[in-house]
């Protein structure tokens, strides 16, 4: 009922724009604006849909994997002096990293930790005793490596919830439920023998469950911290919106499930935004005719949030360091990560493994940016990684879940 309630919302309040912005030409461009894949896919690309779906998922955690060894780098030169020969293939995580501040997160909550001598200490830890069962030694000590004992081509906790995620459609009959996620969730997050190989958590993660310590509902337990509005919050967002797409799905409805996914661990409106711009561009890139006005699309998109530093010079005249991590931060904040994000699109649109790799280089939270940049590269040159993709430890997983997620036979939503 909550989501039909949304959705009616949305299409009206839509349909009342359109009506002011278009006049009488309102509802052909409202109807044509919601066309579903079914109803474009015999004019779309070389690839069939659902084989596009899947590939552009798969390079999103192909780009997990590829940066990170060097997730949360924020000097290129510990880049540079670690990887002399560049991210162009999958590493383990090193030992020590120069700009790990772990030990200084809160194990209790999200955000960090402020220490008092007159504190007492909490009767359960929630990193230990309730997630990353056996890894709290690691967050007591200086510049461990956010992803400790990761091996080449293991992928990082965010890019498992999309795993867990596409498990729970499928375990709910090939349709989203939030029920399923959020049991799934927590039953893989606080199992005892670990389902992932990771060694940090995320704010989020570490909010939700201390809230869940605290009696809360599943569905009300996501925490707000000072990085609640960033990029990783949009890593689950892009593969679930490509199979509501390719199931019939219109952008409004999209729009409506996926801001209520997003509110159950990352509840903030400018992120919200964001979360809109991603699923229209996804979208319009799936409409485009071809990949000339895909490129348009993108250089569209970037200067709707950007565009006062791309008019008089031009995207291919900048350096990469100058955009990210010069005018746009290279960490997670969704104000700086977003355009870094489209810029990296729009500078390489032909290369998809290019754009990773230069993207892993410049360290900040290229993990979660790189997951979010490959699902757009993807539906604009529909570049297969294939070599690197069955290198994952996940890729048998991945591919028996999308197999059946993305079958024609099975898309039927109405």
């Amino acid at each position: 009922m909550q989501v039909l309630a949304i959705v009616v919302f949305f299409k009206l309040a839509e349909l009342m724009i359109f009506s002011q912005v278009m006049g009488n030409t309102c509802l052909s461009y409202y109807c044509l604006y919601h066309m579903t894949l079914s109803q474009i896919s015999e004019t779309y690309k070389t690839q069939p849909i659902p084989v596009l779906c899947q590939r552009a998922i798969k390079n999103a955690f192909v780009a997990d994997a590829l940066a990170m060894p060097v997730h949360w780098y924020y000097r290129s030169s510990d880049i540079q002096q670690a990887f002399p020969s560049g991210i162009k293939q999958f590493y383990p995580a090193p030992a020590q990293h120069p700009s790990s501040i772990m030990s200084l997160h809160s194990k209790q909550q999200g955000g960090r930790q402020y220490n008092s001598a007159k504190a007492a200490q909490p009767e359960v830890s929630v990193v230990g005793d309730i997630i990353l069962k056996g890894k709290e030694s690691f967050w007591n000590q200086a510049n461990v490596h956010y992803h400790h004992g990761m091996q080449a081509g293991q992928n990082t906790l965010n890019s498992y919830t999309v795993l867990w995620l596409l498990e729970a459609i499928k375990a709910a009959g090939n349709q989203y439920d939030e029920a399923t996620f959020l049991d799934l969730y927590i039953t893989n997050m606080t199992a005892e023998t670990p389902t992932h190989p990771d060694t940090y958590a995320e704010s989020y993660h570490r909010g939700f469950f201390a809230n869940r310590l605290k009696g809360r509902a599943p569905n009300q337990c996501a925490a707000v911290t000072h990085d609640t509005p960033s990029i990783g919050g949009l890593v689950r967002i892009g593969p679930l919106v490509l199979f509501m797409l390719n199931q019939g799905y219109d952008v409004v409805e999209c729009k409506s499930i996926a801001a209520l996914h997003l509110k159950l661990t990352h509840p903030d409106a400018k992120l919200t935004q964001v979360c809109f711009q991603y699923i229209d561009l996804i979208a319009e890139l799936i409409n485009a005719a071809d990949k000339s006005q895909r490129i348009k699309l993108l250089e569209r998109h970037l200067k709707l949030v950007a565009g006062r530093h791309f008019r008089s010079r031009p995207i291919a005249a900048w350096a990469d360091n100058q955009v990210v991590g010069g005018i746009f931060s290279t960490a997670c904040y969704i104000t700086d990560s977003w355009p870094a994000v489209l810029y990296l699109a729009s500078k390489y649109p032909d290369d998809s493994m290019k754009a990773l790799q230069v993207n892993a280089e410049l360290g900040g939270d290229n993990v979660h940016r790189g997951s979010v940049l490959a699902l757009i590269l993807t539906l604009v040159n529909e570049d297969a990684l294939d070599v690197l993709f069955q290198q994952l430890p996940l890729a048998n997983e991945i591919n028996a879940v999308l197999q059946q997620l993305f079958n024609v036979e099975s898309a039927s939503h109405a």
